[in-house]
């Protein structure tokens, strides 16, 4: 305890959230902070709470907004999530976040690591926190064998954590332990030379660091193509929102979708705008091809550039809640996909915004 203690007041990060440890900074610090490395929270984190200081601000925006200044951070239901607590939060607890166990995790994308997150180093319970970083510094101390995250695993080192846990100094301890994981304890690279706990580490001892902890077994990445259009009318470019339960349900897209068996892209590209609105293209010609990943999957998404057909009928929508034919310069009001972004920005350097489609 000391130890840990001691080296995290010396060496914590200056991260913007541990300047007052105002709850609702924790919390949204903690649900960026899933899946998403430091550098990045930092940045987004600064201009989430220009934009939403506190809980009613962000109540009151919209899904829109919500959504576009998370745009680039992936996992949209973290932000979906977090709109629907700042909610829930005005209504049912006058705008606090509230500092029991059983109220954090009856809100939308609370789990039990965040709520102890958020109760320690929010409001300074005494309450055990372990993250990948603790649970990779435990295995290498007391060189722990099993899959790290499961059972028994998994129990025995919040056990440990919670033996440890100083009851008037949670929230440094926490802090320090996680810290510790990340700077010194790192996954690939452990600087053992320089670690304070180098002479009672188990597994530093025993040869074994690079042994712990033992992670499950990754399945195989999945490889999907798709194709997708941005279609062109006038000086307008149609736009779709996904339906709220679709992966990144709210965000705004252009219409396509995956290559089936034996399909070219340029053919799935007007088969499913056909089925996704009922228009049909003139001028279908590539724009760019983007490669990204999320999960287990690596997407090659086809983007190309076309303009409705004349007399083609009105939007017919079978994938989307609602549509919207926007003006080019408008497309970085709306928060897109990914893949999509990627498109947009190849679109404006071909295109700079101030340049009219109609005619290209």
């Amino acid at each position: 305890r000391r130890t840990i203690l001691s080296w995290f007041a010396e060496h914590r990060r200056p991260l913007p959230w541990r300047r007052e440890y105002d709850p609702y900074q924790v919390w949204v610090s903690e649900i960026m902070a899933q899946q998403t490395r430091m550098e990045r929270v930092v940045s987004y984190f600064s201009r989430w709470m220009a934009l939403f200081p506190d809980p009613a601000t962000l109540a009151r925006a919209g899904q829109r907004q919500v959504l576009t200044a998370w745009e680039g951070m992936g996992y949209y239901a973290r932000a979906r999530n977090l709109h629907r607590a700042a909610r829930m939060i005005m209504t049912r607890h006058q705008g606090r976040i509230p500092d029991r166990l059983d109220q954090l995790l009856a809100l939308p994308g609370i789990g039990p690591y965040t709520a102890a997150a958020i109760l320690s180093i929010g409001f300074q319970q005494p309450v055990p926190l372990v993250d990948a970083n603790v649970q990779r510094l435990f295995t290498r101390l007391l060189d722990l064998e099993g899959e790290v995250g499961r059972a028994p695993l998994k129990g025995h080192i919040h056990d440990l954590a919670a033996d440890l846990l100083p009851p008037d100094q949670a929230r440094d301890f926490n802090q320090g332990l996680m810290e510790y994981g990340a700077l010194v304890c790192t996954p690939r690279n452990p600087d053992c030379d320089h670690c304070v706990l180098a002479h009672r580490c188990r597994a530093c001892l025993a040869g074994t660091v690079h042994q712990r902890p033992r992670l499950p077994v990754r399945g195989p990445t999945i490889d999907i193509t798709m194709a997708t259009v941005l279609i062109i009318d006038q000086d307008r470019v149609y736009i779709q929102q996904r339906l709220p339960d679709d992966v990144w349900g709210g965000l705004w897209e252009f219409p396509g979708g995956q290559l089936e068996e034996g399909e070219t892209p340029a053919r799935a590209a007007r088969r499913e705008v056909r089925e996704e609105t009922g228009l049909e293209l003139d001028g279908l010609r590539p724009l760019a091809y983007v490669v990204h990943h999320y999960t287990r999957y690596r997407v090659t998404l086809h983007g190309f550039l076309a303009r409705p057909r004349p007399g083609s009928g009105p939007v017919r929508l079978t994938a989307a809640s609602q549509y919207r034919w926007v003006r080019f310069s408008a497309l970085s009001d709306f928060p897109f996909p990914a893949g999509h972004r990627r498109l947009i920005d190849v679109l404006f350097r071909r295109f700079p915004p101030k340049k009219s489609l109609k005619n290209r």
